[in-house]
Protein backbone atom coordinates (compact mmCIF):
# COMPACT_ATOMS: atom_id res chain seq x y z
CA UNK A 1 0.00 0.00 0.00
CA UNK A 2 1.58 3.13 -1.04
CA UNK A 3 1.93 6.36 1.56
CA UNK A 4 -0.76 8.29 -0.87
CA UNK A 5 -3.13 5.47 -0.51
CA UNK A 6 -2.62 4.76 3.33
CA UNK A 7 -3.01 8.66 3.88
CA UNK A 8 -6.19 8.91 2.02
CA UNK A 9 -7.73 5.73 4.31
CA UNK A 10 -6.41 7.16 7.16
CA UNK A 11 -8.48 10.12 6.49
CA UNK A 12 -11.69 8.34 5.37
CA UNK A 13 -11.27 6.81 8.69
CA UNK A 14 -11.28 9.96 10.66
CA UNK A 15 -14.02 11.18 9.11
CA UNK A 16 -16.58 8.67 9.54
CA UNK A 17 -15.42 8.52 13.63
CA UNK A 18 -16.34 12.30 13.50
CA UNK A 19 -19.70 12.02 12.05
CA UNK A 20 -20.44 8.30 13.84
CA UNK A 21 -19.29 10.28 17.18
CA UNK A 22 -21.68 13.55 16.18
CA UNK A 23 -24.46 10.89 15.42
CA UNK A 24 -24.43 9.15 18.53
CA UNK A 25 -24.14 12.64 20.58
CA UNK A 26 -27.44 14.11 18.66
CA UNK A 27 -29.18 10.77 19.47
CA UNK A 28 -28.37 10.99 23.20
CA UNK A 29 -28.38 14.88 24.11
CA UNK A 30 -29.72 16.56 20.76
CA UNK A 31 -28.23 18.77 18.15
CA UNK A 32 -27.52 21.56 20.30
CA UNK A 33 -25.14 19.78 22.44
CA UNK A 34 -23.48 18.90 19.13
CA UNK A 35 -20.54 21.29 19.01
CA UNK A 36 -16.68 21.55 17.24
CA UNK A 37 -15.15 21.72 20.65
CA UNK A 38 -17.61 18.90 21.97
CA UNK A 39 -16.93 16.34 18.99
CA UNK A 40 -13.29 16.98 19.54
CA UNK A 41 -12.98 16.24 22.83
CA UNK A 42 -15.44 12.97 22.12
CA UNK A 43 -12.98 11.79 20.06
CA UNK A 44 -9.51 13.19 21.09
CA UNK A 45 -8.91 15.16 18.56
CA UNK A 46 -7.84 18.70 18.25
CA UNK A 47 -9.89 21.07 16.64
CA UNK A 48 -7.93 22.29 14.58
CA UNK A 49 -7.71 18.17 13.45
CA UNK A 50 -11.28 18.43 13.17
CA UNK A 51 -11.48 21.33 10.93
CA UNK A 52 -9.20 19.99 8.49
CA UNK A 53 -11.88 17.73 7.67
CA UNK A 54 -14.95 19.62 7.97
CA UNK A 55 -15.64 23.41 7.84
CA UNK A 56 -17.87 23.38 11.07
CA UNK A 57 -21.27 21.81 12.27
CA UNK A 58 -22.79 22.20 9.50
CA UNK A 59 -21.12 20.34 7.20
CA UNK A 60 -20.52 17.84 9.87
CA UNK A 61 -24.46 17.70 10.05
CA UNK A 62 -24.80 17.64 6.26
CA UNK A 63 -22.25 14.55 5.95
CA UNK A 64 -24.44 13.00 8.40
CA UNK A 65 -27.63 13.70 6.49
CA UNK A 66 -26.23 12.04 3.66
CA UNK A 67 -25.25 8.90 5.48
CA UNK A 68 -29.07 9.17 7.17
CA UNK A 69 -30.55 9.32 3.51
CA UNK A 70 -27.94 6.60 2.03
CA UNK A 71 -29.60 4.53 4.80
CA UNK A 72 -33.30 5.53 4.36
CA UNK A 73 -33.06 4.47 1.03
CA UNK A 74 -32.36 0.77 1.79
CA UNK A 75 -34.95 0.58 3.99
CA UNK A 76 -37.38 2.04 1.72
CA UNK A 77 -35.66 -0.40 -0.90
CA UNK A 78 -36.59 -3.66 1.53
CA UNK A 79 -39.81 -2.52 2.54
CA UNK A 80 -41.18 -2.17 -1.60
CA UNK A 81 -39.68 -5.23 -2.25
CA UNK A 82 -41.38 -7.12 0.72
CA UNK A 83 -44.33 -6.34 -1.02
CA UNK A 84 -46.55 -6.93 -3.99
CA UNK A 85 -49.21 -4.22 -5.40
CA UNK A 86 -49.31 -0.85 -5.99
CA UNK A 87 -51.28 0.22 -2.82
CA UNK A 88 -49.31 -2.31 -1.13
CA UNK A 89 -46.12 -0.62 -1.81
CA UNK A 90 -47.62 3.10 -1.09
CA UNK A 91 -47.94 1.41 2.23
CA UNK A 92 -45.03 0.20 2.95
CA UNK A 93 -42.97 2.89 2.05
CA UNK A 94 -45.17 5.05 4.52
CA UNK A 95 -44.89 2.53 7.65
CA UNK A 96 -41.14 2.17 6.85
CA UNK A 97 -40.29 6.12 6.33
CA UNK A 98 -42.53 6.67 10.09
CA UNK A 99 -40.37 3.77 11.19
CA UNK A 100 -37.16 5.30 10.66
CA UNK A 101 -38.14 9.00 11.52
CA UNK A 102 -39.57 7.62 15.14
CA UNK A 103 -36.24 5.49 15.52
CA UNK A 104 -33.74 8.15 14.81
CA UNK A 105 -35.17 11.06 15.42
CA UNK A 106 -32.16 13.39 15.68
CA UNK A 107 -30.73 11.87 12.42
CA UNK A 108 -34.24 11.81 10.75
CA UNK A 109 -33.99 16.04 11.96
CA UNK A 110 -30.67 16.32 10.19
CA UNK A 111 -31.85 14.90 6.86
CA UNK A 112 -34.73 17.36 7.05
CA UNK A 113 -35.86 19.37 9.10
CA UNK A 114 -32.60 21.17 10.02
CA UNK A 115 -30.61 23.22 7.30
CA UNK A 116 -27.67 21.86 6.16
CA UNK A 117 -26.56 23.25 2.99
CA UNK A 118 -27.35 20.31 0.67
CA UNK A 119 -29.01 20.49 -2.68
CA UNK A 120 -32.33 19.09 -2.51
CA UNK A 121 -34.77 18.46 -6.18
CA UNK A 122 -31.69 18.85 -7.83
CA UNK A 123 -29.44 16.88 -10.40
CA UNK A 124 -26.57 18.48 -7.69
CA UNK A 125 -28.48 16.37 -5.08
CA UNK A 126 -25.74 13.89 -3.34
CA UNK A 127 -26.52 10.31 -4.74
CA UNK A 128 -27.94 9.23 -1.65
CA UNK A 129 -30.76 11.45 -1.05
CA UNK A 130 -31.40 11.09 -5.03
CA UNK A 131 -31.65 6.89 -3.92
CA UNK A 132 -33.84 7.65 -1.08
CA UNK A 133 -36.06 10.12 -3.39
CA UNK A 134 -36.05 7.35 -6.11
CA UNK A 135 -37.62 4.33 -4.01
CA UNK A 136 -40.80 6.95 -2.61
CA UNK A 137 -40.76 7.44 -6.73
CA UNK A 138 -40.66 4.12 -7.84
CA UNK A 139 -44.34 3.14 -5.20
CA UNK A 140 -45.92 6.63 -6.65
CA UNK A 141 -44.91 6.09 -10.31
CA UNK A 142 -47.53 3.55 -10.58
CA UNK A 143 -50.57 5.60 -9.38
CA UNK A 144 -49.70 8.88 -11.66
CA UNK A 145 -52.61 9.68 -14.22
CA UNK A 146 -51.67 10.88 -17.76
CA UNK A 147 -50.35 13.81 -17.90
CA UNK A 148 -48.97 13.93 -14.65
CA UNK A 149 -45.51 14.40 -13.45
CA UNK A 150 -44.79 11.25 -11.42
CA UNK A 151 -41.67 13.74 -10.11
CA UNK A 152 -44.33 16.12 -8.61
CA UNK A 153 -46.90 13.65 -7.48
CA UNK A 154 -43.72 11.88 -5.39
CA UNK A 155 -42.42 15.35 -3.71
CA UNK A 156 -46.59 15.83 -2.83
CA UNK A 157 -46.58 11.72 -1.04
CA UNK A 158 -43.36 12.61 0.74
CA UNK A 159 -44.91 15.86 1.78
CA UNK A 160 -47.90 14.39 3.49
CA UNK A 161 -45.34 11.44 4.83
CA UNK A 162 -43.16 14.47 6.69
CA UNK A 163 -45.64 16.64 7.52
CA UNK A 164 -47.34 13.60 9.12
CA UNK A 165 -44.52 12.02 10.73
CA UNK A 166 -43.68 15.61 11.96
CA UNK A 167 -46.59 16.73 13.43
CA UNK A 168 -47.10 13.41 15.20
CA UNK A 169 -43.14 13.40 16.34
CA UNK A 170 -43.72 17.02 17.93
CA UNK A 171 -47.22 16.33 19.33
CA UNK A 172 -49.14 18.81 16.91
CA UNK A 173 -51.32 15.53 15.88
CA UNK A 174 -51.87 12.49 18.24
CA UNK A 175 -49.49 9.80 17.99
CA UNK A 176 -52.71 6.67 18.36
CA UNK A 177 -54.10 7.96 14.84
CA UNK A 178 -51.26 8.03 13.05
CA UNK A 179 -51.66 4.81 11.56
CA UNK A 180 -55.05 5.74 9.94
CA UNK A 181 -53.88 9.50 8.74
CA UNK A 182 -51.51 7.19 6.71
CA UNK A 183 -54.87 4.74 6.33
CA UNK A 184 -56.33 7.83 4.95
CA UNK A 185 -53.00 9.30 2.81
CA UNK A 186 -52.97 6.39 1.13
CA UNK A 187 -56.53 5.08 0.15
CA UNK A 188 -56.14 8.60 -1.78
CA UNK A 189 -53.30 8.30 -3.29
CA UNK A 190 -54.56 4.46 -4.42
CA UNK A 191 -57.81 5.10 -5.36
CA UNK A 192 -57.32 5.99 -8.68
CA UNK A 193 -56.01 2.18 -9.54
CA UNK A 194 -57.35 -0.64 -10.12
CA UNK A 195 -56.04 -1.74 -6.68
CA UNK A 196 -56.65 1.01 -5.20
CA UNK A 197 -60.33 1.17 -6.05
CA UNK A 198 -60.54 -3.12 -5.01
CA UNK A 199 -59.49 -1.64 -1.65
CA UNK A 200 -61.45 1.04 -0.70
CA UNK A 201 -64.50 0.93 -3.35
CA UNK A 202 -64.47 4.11 -4.07
CA UNK A 203 -64.37 5.55 -7.89
CA UNK A 204 -60.94 7.07 -9.50
CA UNK A 205 -60.54 10.77 -7.74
Amino acid sequence: MSIQTRRERERAEREQLIVKAARELAEAEGWDAVTTRRLAAEIEYSQPVLYSHFKGKDAIMAAVAVEGCAELALELRAARAATTGTRESLAAIGAAYTTFARRRPALYDAMFTHMVGLPFATPQAPPALQEAFGEILSAVRPVTAPGEDPGLLTETYWACLHGLTTLMRSGRLPEKAHDQRLQLLIDHFAAGTEAGRATTGRPPV
